[in-house]
């Protein structure tokens, strides 16, 4: 079983940055990779970054060059930094673990969420 519990998110101005923790507890070892996600009112949930265990990053294109995932394996806590935040951005933020079982299969822990809104 992983945890996960999500921080940081909250009121910013259009080009303001935050920074969303994500702290991560449990089966740690059976981590493959970490995702950001995000999802808007009367939208679909959607990917916004995901870091395997290898370090390598992957971004959807609407946050490219404005998002960064990383990660501290000392306080087992994921990051995703966020800046020239736009309107657009306003969304529940979840942080997910994946464990990758095969080709087909995949386990996903999802963290509570936390509210990211961006005013114009």
């Amino acid at each position: 079983q992983v945890q996960l519990v999500e921080s940081g998110g909250g009121l910013v101005q259009a080009g303001g940055s935050l920074r969303l923790s994500c702290a991560v507890s449990g089966s740690i070892f059976s981590i493959n990779a970490m995702g950001w996600y995000r999802q808007a009112p009367g939208k679909q949930r959607e990917l916004v970054a995901v870091l395997n265990s290898g370090g390598v990053s992957n971004y959807a294109d609407s946050v490219k060059g404005r998002f960064t995932i990383s990660r501290d394996n000392a306080k087992n806590t994921v990051y995703l930094q966020m800046n020239s935040l736009k309107p657009e951005d306003t969304a529940v933020y979840y942080c997910a673990a994946h464990h990758v079982r095969s080709s087909f299969s995949v386990d996903d822990y999802w963290g509570q969420g936390t509210q990211v809104t961006v005013s114009s």
